[in-house]
């Protein structure tokens, strides 16, 4: 049986209400040296849902465990499939006007770096550099016996070789690239083992119930430390991936700026929280500050 992940969190009656204000980004960025933390909230005007807001993917969907994963052939065949299909649609999805504010930003020295919680790569093809991806990327695959690492569109060519035909149509797509299957359409998918040494592939990112690699949340630390004010962009802030560095700038007194439409566990910390929707904010406080947001990467 699949155990859900502890993955929701209730707003209380309390927090402090959400503005249309962007006047408090707009000076922490024309300061500079900000530094932004996003979540899947900034992916979803280039089609790739959320997991919590209206609609989001956990109201019908439960993520694959790390647990499960290595526990249970299975369900690794589950996953490949339903990924292998998700992949072509979430490799072909494009940065929005969000991830180009951003790098925008970043062009202009008002952004020191960028922290992200999503697997997509998206900040990458809008020109962000220095991105530091805190739950992995689905561009890359790892082999869990002997660590080597490769990319994704390898793997992808492998599946379609040995799985020749397989294009069930999905119900959906999901924040982490998974789509919505049945294990009717499942089928008999055949997974392929690592080209190295034939162990178990595993996409290159943190799955529910794995821990993110130390190093890594310590990087990310010294980011927080160093930045003016900290910028969260699309993040419910459910999980404490992401809320640590949130708690960890307001403990150090550096200023919290929120811009996600629903209310988040980080509310508490923040000195705002803009319920507007990112691509058009982002734009908009480009605008005050003479930053053009382009169409593409400079």
């Amino acid at each position: 049986m699949r155990v859900r992940p502890t993955l929701s969190w209730t707003p209380a009656d309390d927090l402090p209400p959400g503005t249309t204000d962007l006047e408090p980004v707009v000076e922490a960025l024309r300061a500079g040296g900000v530094l932004v933390l996003s979540g899947a909230g900034i992916s979803t005007e280039s089609g790739i849902p959320d997991y919590r807001g209206e609609g989001g993917s956990l109201s019908r969907h439960t993520p694959m465990t790390y647990q499960e994963f290595v526990a249970e052939a299975a369900a690794r065949r589950r996953y490949w499939a339903r990924s292998h299909l998700g992949w072509r649609t979430f490799g072909r999805a494009l940065p929005n006007a969000g991830h180009r504010a951003v790098a925008a930003f970043a062009r202009h020295g008002l952004v020191s770096g960028v922290i992200t919680q999503n697997v997509d790569g998206l900040h990458q093809a809008a020109g962000s550099e220095g991105v530091v991806e805190l739950h992995g990327s689905l561009e890359r695959v790892i082999c869990l016996s002997c660590g080597t690492v490769s990319p994704r569109r390898e793997l992808a060519e492998r599946l379609e070789e040995v799985n020749p035909g397989f294009s069930p149509v999905a119900a959906g797509i999901n924040p982490d690239g998974d789509a919505d299957l049945t294990d009717g359409q499942v089928g008999d998918f055949r997974v392929v083992p690592c080209a190295v040494c034939g162990g178990i592939l595993k996409p290159d990112v943190v799955f529910f119930g794995e821990t993110v690699p130390p190093q890594r949340v310590e990087l990310c630390r010294g980011l927080v430390r160093q930045a003016s004010s900290l910028l969260v962009l699309g993040s419910s802030l459910t999980v404490m991936s992401g809320l640590r560095f949130v708690r960890l700038a307001a403990g150090a007194g550096t200023p919290v700026l929120i811009v996600n439409r629903d209310p988040t566990r980080g509310d508490r910390h923040a000195l705002t929280r803009v319920e507007l929707p990112l691509g058009p904010a982002l734009t908009t406080v480009a605008g005050r500050l003479g930053v053009t947001v382009g169409d593409a990467a400079a």
